[in-house]
């Protein structure tokens, strides 16, 4: 019997994996091929899938505006030109080679997906994939580039769309379209037969990968082609003929005239397996401003697909998204990638060789020599790999945690006592973790801006550089009357406090009020007149009772005009309860004395999580070259003092930070000799 049983479970065993062996693989078949089904994108499973992309714009298609070259070179070929009467041909392309694996590689698709967004749309340029005088010429070298970006998508089981961003001879006569001033697409009848070869050999070469999600045929068109864009309409016809001798997997996205904005001519459709992608740039996120694409939805039972919006404020952000995602309208975000920008996830430093590249090309700089020049470019190329780029949590938080949700997360760990900076507020809408009289561009582009600092963050909270050598390096400026800012605190020890602000002003009238958990905490607060907006002082507020736990502390600008920098809480008096149950916890302090002449004391704590941790803590020059290393060992919980000594160093700003674990926090400090 004992016999008997021990068989039946095995079998049963056997039968259950193989159960689960196969729904596995069917499961895993079944992700499938994104298909067209009535007003939805779906999967071979036939469940809907809402796109939620980004798009690598810069990497194969470079524009001036990222690159802070668009006063006088805005399209790829005009910045190519540029470097190559500096630097040469052969020196150029070794740049090229430099830039590309920089600016997107595996860790950035990896990055991505972990993000948690579902899918890249890529702008491609046809000269990498043919040149320019050879039709008929195809270059494997590009298409290999979009095999190792499907091959990152695969393994992260995210969809690639293919964008054609640049088609021959140029859709548009604008820059995002490497046109020379003319829109020869539409002029010269050979640009129109090889954009339809050039589709073709996409979908011969893709035709059977899943995780490819579409073709987005031609981006943004721009020209003027009668009243029912006839032009367009025939060439999206011959190209989506084209694909379908090849490929009848893939669905087929079509942009609209007019920066893909105007569909006039382009319904119905004409091919069981296509969707209308639009483009939405700096205007008001609202359901009047997308009706007439869901009438097209609702009239021709189609799905749509956001190609491509962006470049706006974190709360416009959000609030696009949330109307997206209301109308079951799939998007990719532009870019993923900039140099020296807030509006983005990712953000490469601009180094100071580039910077004087630039100077030279305005006109401001004498010419660099070659060797110079050539290398400024490849640190810049250098420089914008993911993991030299500065991570703006706060555009991801807006895409993909604040739309539909009214809580705020903090945007660092602010403990009390200690400094709370004034632009660490709490991530979150506008009117929840913070108020700002213009926080977003929704009359196009010459509205006022949303933030006139454009530093560190990308709500409407106006951020800039800070000269305070005793503050943090960046400061809440433009201050208006009754706008806010809300922080997350940890409050380590309750008990009294006396609380510093550092504040600068021209003028009087301004007050602050601070709140704990909605209470107020004292009276108002008087900003004195400071001499100017970048002349700090303190204003001391006393003997505050504040309780340990975590609390929402906000800080009101009843009346405006002034700068912020920080709010330092000084514990005097302990609740002796609460210090009992004090519990260590990493944090970094500012030193003392600073300024300094040449010995200074830094002190650290580490937290009591773990037994031991860890712990490195690093000198950096004002250039951020490591010139230190003054800790990098483990250490166990408790407080640290550790003398520098700057005896072999020049007067100057200096940088410390601490890492343990993924803790990471910078201080600055300075050496006057």
């Amino acid at each position: 019997m004992s016999n008997f049983l021990f068989r039946f479970n095995t079998l049963s065993s056997l039968v259950i994996f193989v159960y689960l062996t196969i729904s596995l693989s069917l499961n895993s078949y079944c992700q499938g091929f994104l298909k067209a089904s009535g007003k939805n994108i779906v999967n071979g499973a036939g469940q809907n899938v809402l796109l939620q992309g980004i798009g690598l714009g810069g990497w194969l298609v470079p524009e001036g505006y990222m690159l802070h070259t668009s006063e006088f070179a805005n399209s790829p070929t005009a910045i190519r030109n540029k470097i190559e009467a500096l630097i040469g041909t052969e020196k150029t392309n070794a740049y090229y080679k430099e830039y590309e694996s920089n600016y997107v590689n595996k860790k950035d698709i990896d990055k991505i997906a972990e993000w948690g967004f579902n899918s890249i749309r890529l702008p491609m340029h046809y000269n990498k994939l043919t040149p320019k005088d050879q039709p008929g010429v195809y270059l494997e070298e590009g298409f290999k580039q979009i095999d190792s970006l499907l091959s990152w998508c695969k393994e992260n089981k995210i969809y690639l769309i293919l964008d054609l961003h640049c088609a021959p001879g140029a859709q548009n006569k604008d820059n995002i379209s490497d046109s020379d001033g003319e829109a020869r697409l539409w002029t010269e009848p050979a640009n129109q037969t090889r954009t339809v070869d050039l589709w073709k050999k996409l979908a011969e070469r893709y035709a059977n990968e899943e995780w490819i999600g579409g073709y987005d045929l031609i981006n943004e068109t721009a020209y003027d082609l009668g009243t029912n864009n006839t032009p367009l309409r025939n060439l999206f016809i011959q190209i989506t003929n084209a694909i379908r001798t090849v490929d009848k997997n893939h669905i087929i996205f079509i942009e609209g005239n007019w920066y893909a904005t105007t569909f006039t001519g382009l319904t119905p459709p004409w091919d069981d397996n296509m969707a209308y992608s639009f483009h939405k740039y700096w205007n008001t996120p609202n359901q009047s401003s997308i009706q007439y694409l869901i009438d097209i939805r609702n009239t021709y039972n189609v799905p749509l697909w956001c190609g491509e919006t962006g470049e706006n404020s974190n709360s416009w952000f959000t609030t696009c998204v949330e109307l997206f995602n209301s109308n079951n309208i799939g998007w990719a975000w532009w870019p993923h990638k900039k140099i020296a920008s807030t509006s983005c996830p990712l953000s490469a430093p601009l180094t100071p060789g580039f910077q004087n590249l630039i100077n030279y090309w305005k006109g401001t700089a004498s010419k660099p020599s070659v060797d110079v020049a050539y290398n400024a470019l490849i640190t810049q190329a250098r420089n914008l790999s993911i993991d030299k780029c500065t991570f703006h949590p706060d555009v991801i938080d807006a895409l993909l945690r604040a739309p539909g949700n009214d809580d705020t997360k903090p945007y660092v760990e602010n403990k009390i006592p200690g400094l709370v900076y004034a632009v660490n507020y709490d991530m979150g809408k506008v009117g929840y973790a913070y108020q700002d009289k213009v926080y977003s561009v929704t009359g196009g582009l010459n509205s006022p801006v949303y933030n006139s600092g454009y530093e560190y963050r990308n709500d409407g909270v106006d951020i800039e550089n800070c000269d305070d050598i005793f503050s943090y390096p960046y400061n809440v400026g433009w201050i208006e009357t009754s706008e806010w800012l809300k922080y997350t605190v940890k409050v380590e020890t309750g008990g009294i406090y006396d609380i510093n602000l550092r504040i600068a002003g021209s003028s009087s009238g301004g007050k602050i009020l601070l709140k704990l958990d909605n209470s107020n905490l004292a009276d108002f607060i008087d900003v004195p007149v400071t001499g100017g907006y970048q002349n700090w002082q303190d204003v001391k507020v006393e003997n505050i009772y504040i309780p340990s736990g975590e609390h929402s502390l906000q800080i009101l600008f009843f009346f405006g005009g002034f700068n912020y920098n920080y709010a330092e809480f000084i514990l005097k008096t302990t609740d002796v309860e609460n210090e009992i149950s004090h519990r260590l916890e990493n944090r970094l302090y500012q030193n003392y004395p600073n300024p300094f002449n040449p010995n200074t004391t830094i002190k650290f704590t580490v937290g009591n999580e773990v037994n031991e941790s860890a712990v490195k803590l690093s000198i950096f020059d004002m250039l951020g070259k490591e010139i230190g290393i003054l800790v990098n060992e483990k250490k166990q919980p408790g407080e640290y003092n550790i003398e520098f000594d700057g005896s072999n160093l020049p007067s100057g700003m200096y940088f410390y930070e601490l890492e343990i674990g993924s803790y990471r926090q910078c201080n600055k400090l300075l050496l006057l000799k």
